[in-house]
């Protein structure tokens, strides 16, 4: 009998925040990559590799760095609801990246998520076991940076 659980390193992992500030103000930040990684534990650079600026099909070359490990990944833009939703898949591992904006009473809730709509890719296991502790522990501190990032987010925008 097959279980139609996902495998605990491919769940989905979330983190909200609610920021005190217009949804505009705040995806004019999240929108500019270039201050990602200033709230990212994990990321160190994102780049556009195509002219045009944000929209669906833009390809970002992602540096990610964990304790001495670094490693490259390619990211093209799947989603984008300006004002609302942007959200990319990260081919190499099979991940969506997804942040949702909505107004609150108290100024816009943000959402950050990350399903693994077909399954982690077999590359991204390997990795994982080999580099980065496992799957199922690295998407915990994936999963904690997330928290984090909206936290910094969020005191970036407040601040």
């Amino acid at each position: 009998m097959t279980s139609s659980l996902p495998k605990p390193a491919e769940r989905e992992l979330i983190a909200t925040t609610t920021i005190a500030a217009p949804p505009a103000e705040v995806w004019a930040l999240l929108t500019d990559f270039s201050r990602m990684p200033s709230w990212s534990p994990e990321l160190v650079r994102m780049v556009p590799l195509l002219r045009g600026g944000l929209r669906v099909g833009q390809q970002y070359l992602g540096i990610n760095k964990r304790k001495a490990m670094i490693w490259p990944t390619r990211s093209v833009v799947a989603e984008l609801e300006p004002g609302r939703v942007v959200a990319w898949d990260t081919r190499s591992s099979g991940a969506r990246w997804i942040w949702e904006i909505e107004p609150t009473e108290g100024g816009t809730a943000v959402t950050h998520r990350r399903p693994v709509p077909s399954g982690l890719s077999p590359m991204s296991g390997v990795f994982a076991r080999a580099f980065l502790g496992g799957a199922e522990g690295h998407c915990d501190e994936l999963e904690a940076g997330m928290a984090t990032t909206v936290a910094r987010l969020k005191a970036a925008v407040e601040g």
